[in-house]
Protein backbone atom coordinates (compact mmCIF):
# COMPACT_ATOMS: atom_id res chain seq x y z
CA UNK A 1 0.00 0.00 0.00
CA UNK A 2 1.16 3.28 -1.04
CA UNK A 3 0.21 5.24 2.35
CA UNK A 4 2.65 8.51 1.52
CA UNK A 5 1.00 8.57 -1.81
CA UNK A 6 -2.87 8.46 -0.85
CA UNK A 7 -3.13 11.84 0.45
CA UNK A 8 -6.70 13.57 0.32
CA UNK A 9 -8.04 16.85 -1.12
CA UNK A 10 -8.21 19.17 -4.16
CA UNK A 11 -5.15 17.66 -6.54
CA UNK A 12 -4.32 21.89 -6.89
CA UNK A 13 -3.67 21.62 -3.11
CA UNK A 14 -2.00 18.92 -2.77
CA UNK A 15 0.18 19.68 -5.70
CA UNK A 16 0.94 22.77 -3.87
CA UNK A 17 1.94 21.21 -0.65
CA UNK A 18 4.38 18.87 -2.11
CA UNK A 19 6.28 21.90 -3.92
CA UNK A 20 6.58 24.54 -1.19
CA UNK A 21 7.10 22.05 1.29
CA UNK A 22 10.11 20.03 -0.78
CA UNK A 23 12.78 22.71 -0.96
CA UNK A 24 13.29 22.59 2.70
CA UNK A 25 14.21 19.73 5.31
CA UNK A 26 12.07 19.94 8.50
CA UNK A 27 14.71 19.75 10.84
CA UNK A 28 16.99 22.32 9.38
CA UNK A 29 18.97 24.27 11.44
CA UNK A 30 17.21 27.67 10.28
CA UNK A 31 14.18 26.10 11.81
CA UNK A 32 15.75 24.97 14.94
CA UNK A 33 17.48 28.03 15.64
CA UNK A 34 13.10 29.91 15.62
CA UNK A 35 13.10 31.90 18.82
CA UNK A 36 10.02 32.41 20.92
CA UNK A 37 8.10 35.01 22.13
CA UNK A 38 7.47 35.18 25.33
CA UNK A 39 3.70 34.76 24.45
CA UNK A 40 4.19 31.78 22.47
CA UNK A 41 6.43 29.76 24.96
CA UNK A 42 3.67 30.98 27.34
CA UNK A 43 1.08 29.48 25.10
CA UNK A 44 3.29 26.30 24.32
CA UNK A 45 3.43 25.65 28.62
CA UNK A 46 -0.09 25.89 28.89
CA UNK A 47 -0.51 23.38 26.66
CA UNK A 48 2.03 21.27 28.07
CA UNK A 49 0.71 21.76 31.43
CA UNK A 50 -2.55 20.22 30.07
CA UNK A 51 -0.85 17.30 28.37
CA UNK A 52 0.38 16.45 32.01
CA UNK A 53 -3.22 15.98 33.46
CA UNK A 54 -3.98 12.41 34.23
CA UNK A 55 -7.67 11.17 33.80
CA UNK A 56 -9.23 10.96 37.33
CA UNK A 57 -12.31 8.71 37.61
CA UNK A 58 -12.35 10.17 40.67
CA UNK A 59 -12.64 13.84 39.90
CA UNK A 60 -16.07 15.69 39.98
CA UNK A 61 -14.80 17.37 36.74
CA UNK A 62 -13.33 14.92 34.95
CA UNK A 63 -17.06 12.50 35.60
CA UNK A 64 -18.50 15.47 34.08
CA UNK A 65 -16.32 15.65 31.15
CA UNK A 66 -17.21 12.34 30.34
CA UNK A 67 -21.61 13.07 30.79
CA UNK A 68 -21.02 16.32 28.59
CA UNK A 69 -18.93 13.98 26.41
CA UNK A 70 -22.00 11.39 26.24
CA UNK A 71 -24.56 13.91 26.11
CA UNK A 72 -23.51 15.96 23.42
CA UNK A 73 -22.47 12.67 21.12
CA UNK A 74 -25.95 11.17 22.43
CA UNK A 75 -28.05 13.37 23.33
CA UNK A 76 -31.40 11.90 23.35
CA UNK A 77 -30.13 8.71 25.32
CA UNK A 78 -29.48 8.70 28.86
CA UNK A 79 -26.54 7.34 29.78
CA UNK A 80 -27.29 4.88 32.63
CA UNK A 81 -24.06 4.84 34.86
CA UNK A 82 -20.27 6.13 34.08
CA UNK A 83 -19.38 2.72 33.92
CA UNK A 84 -21.67 1.20 31.24
CA UNK A 85 -21.99 -1.06 28.09
CA UNK A 86 -23.77 2.21 26.63
CA UNK A 87 -19.99 3.20 25.90
CA UNK A 88 -19.36 0.69 23.54
CA UNK A 89 -21.69 2.44 21.29
CA UNK A 90 -19.21 5.16 20.72
CA UNK A 91 -16.29 2.81 20.52
CA UNK A 92 -14.59 2.60 23.86
CA UNK A 93 -12.59 -0.99 24.12
CA UNK A 94 -15.21 -1.56 27.06
CA UNK A 95 -17.45 -0.07 30.09
CA UNK A 96 -15.24 1.91 31.64
CA UNK A 97 -14.25 4.73 29.60
CA UNK A 98 -11.50 5.81 32.03
CA UNK A 99 -9.08 2.32 31.01
CA UNK A 100 -8.56 4.16 27.33
CA UNK A 101 -7.64 7.29 28.91
CA UNK A 102 -5.16 6.07 30.69
CA UNK A 103 -2.82 5.99 27.17
CA UNK A 104 -3.33 9.69 26.68
CA UNK A 105 -4.87 11.58 29.65
CA UNK A 106 -7.28 14.00 30.51
CA UNK A 107 -6.92 15.84 27.44
CA UNK A 108 -7.94 13.15 25.17
CA UNK A 109 -11.40 13.96 26.64
CA UNK A 110 -10.88 17.31 26.57
CA UNK A 111 -10.15 16.85 22.41
CA UNK A 112 -13.33 14.63 21.85
CA UNK A 113 -15.66 16.94 23.93
CA UNK A 114 -14.42 19.96 22.10
CA UNK A 115 -14.78 18.40 18.61
CA UNK A 116 -18.24 17.38 19.87
CA UNK A 117 -19.22 20.88 21.12
CA UNK A 118 -17.68 22.80 18.64
CA UNK A 119 -18.16 21.24 15.38
CA UNK A 120 -21.52 18.61 16.04
CA UNK A 121 -22.25 18.12 12.53
CA UNK A 122 -18.86 17.04 11.81
CA UNK A 123 -18.28 14.74 14.90
CA UNK A 124 -22.13 13.04 14.52
CA UNK A 125 -20.77 12.17 10.54
CA UNK A 126 -17.42 10.57 11.67
CA UNK A 127 -19.11 9.31 15.27
CA UNK A 128 -21.80 7.58 13.11
CA UNK A 129 -20.13 6.48 9.96
CA UNK A 130 -22.23 8.73 7.91
CA UNK A 131 -20.47 9.36 4.51
CA UNK A 132 -18.36 7.14 1.66
CA UNK A 133 -18.03 3.53 1.23
CA UNK A 134 -17.18 2.19 4.62
CA UNK A 135 -15.47 -1.21 5.84
CA UNK A 136 -17.29 -4.02 6.87
CA UNK A 137 -15.12 -3.75 10.16
CA UNK A 138 -14.42 0.01 10.96
CA UNK A 139 -12.26 1.85 13.14
CA UNK A 140 -13.91 2.12 16.77
CA UNK A 141 -14.50 6.23 17.07
CA UNK A 142 -13.18 7.04 20.48
CA UNK A 143 -10.11 4.85 20.37
CA UNK A 144 -9.44 6.32 17.09
CA UNK A 145 -9.83 9.52 18.89
CA UNK A 146 -7.12 8.93 21.52
CA UNK A 147 -4.46 7.86 18.87
CA UNK A 148 -5.08 11.00 16.87
CA UNK A 149 -4.36 13.00 20.32
CA UNK A 150 -1.24 10.62 20.67
CA UNK A 151 -0.45 11.17 17.16
CA UNK A 152 -0.40 15.40 17.32
CA UNK A 153 2.01 15.18 20.22
CA UNK A 154 4.37 12.87 18.77
CA UNK A 155 4.24 14.86 15.59
CA UNK A 156 4.63 18.34 17.22
CA UNK A 157 7.00 17.20 19.67
CA UNK A 158 5.14 18.61 22.42
CA UNK A 159 6.92 16.90 25.61
CA UNK A 160 10.60 18.71 24.34
CA UNK A 161 10.62 22.08 25.90
CA UNK A 162 10.79 23.23 22.35
CA UNK A 163 9.66 21.48 19.26
CA UNK A 164 12.51 20.34 17.19
CA UNK A 165 10.82 20.14 14.11
CA UNK A 166 9.52 22.16 11.42
CA UNK A 167 6.11 21.49 11.65
CA UNK A 168 6.00 21.63 15.89
CA UNK A 169 7.54 25.00 15.37
CA UNK A 170 4.77 26.74 12.82
CA UNK A 171 2.44 25.16 15.17
CA UNK A 172 3.89 27.30 17.88
CA UNK A 173 3.34 30.71 16.15
CA UNK A 174 -0.11 29.35 15.88
CA UNK A 175 -0.73 28.67 19.43
CA UNK A 176 0.42 31.90 20.17
CA UNK A 177 -2.41 33.59 17.99
CA UNK A 178 -5.04 31.11 18.95
CA UNK A 179 -4.69 29.09 22.34
CA UNK A 180 -7.60 26.77 21.18
CA UNK A 181 -5.22 25.89 17.43
CA UNK A 182 -4.39 22.15 19.40
CA UNK A 183 -7.81 21.75 20.14
CA UNK A 184 -8.56 23.12 16.28
CA UNK A 185 -6.09 20.91 14.90
CA UNK A 186 -7.14 17.98 16.27
CA UNK A 187 -10.25 17.99 14.73
CA UNK A 188 -8.84 18.63 11.36
CA UNK A 189 -6.55 15.65 12.05
CA UNK A 190 -9.33 13.34 12.79
CA UNK A 191 -11.79 14.39 9.54
CA UNK A 192 -8.50 13.80 8.00
CA UNK A 193 -7.83 10.36 9.23
CA UNK A 194 -11.21 9.32 8.22
CA UNK A 195 -11.11 10.92 4.89
CA UNK A 196 -7.89 8.83 4.34
CA UNK A 197 -10.02 6.01 5.61
CA UNK A 198 -12.39 6.12 2.89
CA UNK A 199 -9.54 7.18 0.05
CA UNK A 200 -7.48 4.18 1.17
CA UNK A 201 -10.96 1.87 1.00
CA UNK A 202 -9.32 0.60 4.56
CA UNK A 203 -10.45 -2.29 6.73
CA UNK A 204 -9.70 -2.06 10.62
CA UNK A 205 -5.97 -4.05 10.59
CA UNK A 206 -4.56 -0.78 8.55
CA UNK A 207 -5.67 1.80 10.76
CA UNK A 208 -2.05 2.33 11.66
CA UNK A 209 -1.39 2.77 7.82
CA UNK A 210 -4.19 5.49 7.73
CA UNK A 211 -2.93 7.42 10.80
CA UNK A 212 0.66 7.36 9.47
CA UNK A 213 -0.79 9.08 6.12
CA UNK A 214 -2.61 11.70 7.93
CA UNK A 215 0.31 12.32 9.77
CA UNK A 216 2.38 12.65 6.79
CA UNK A 217 -0.56 15.07 4.87
CA UNK A 218 -0.17 16.98 8.47
CA UNK A 219 3.33 17.65 8.49
CA UNK A 220 3.17 18.83 5.01
CA UNK A 221 0.98 21.68 5.36
CA UNK A 222 2.21 22.55 8.95
CA UNK A 223 5.35 23.32 7.23
CA UNK A 224 4.56 25.65 4.26
CA UNK A 225 5.37 29.34 4.98
CA UNK A 226 2.07 30.84 4.38
CA UNK A 227 0.14 29.51 7.59
CA UNK A 228 -0.32 32.53 9.56
CA UNK A 229 -3.54 30.93 11.62
CA UNK A 230 -4.71 27.56 12.19
CA UNK A 231 -7.74 28.32 9.59
CA UNK A 232 -5.01 29.09 7.13
CA UNK A 233 -4.19 24.95 6.56
CA UNK A 234 -5.59 23.45 3.14
CA UNK A 235 -7.28 20.73 5.25
CA UNK A 236 -9.39 23.29 7.13
CA UNK A 237 -12.81 22.68 5.01
CA UNK A 238 -12.52 19.01 6.16
CA UNK A 239 -14.17 20.30 9.36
Amino acid sequence: MAVANAMVGPRAWIGGILNRSSNKRLGSDKYLNYPLTPHQEQSLQRLQERLGVPFDETRLDHQEALQALWNAAFPNVKLKSLISEQWKDMGWQGANPSTDFRGCGFISLENLLYFATRYPVCFHRLLFKQSGSRATWEYPFAVAGINVTFMLIQMLDLYSEKPKCLPGLNFVKLIGEDDEAFDVLYCIAFAMMDAQWLAMRASYMEFNDVLQATRTQLERELSLEDIQRIEDLPAFYLI
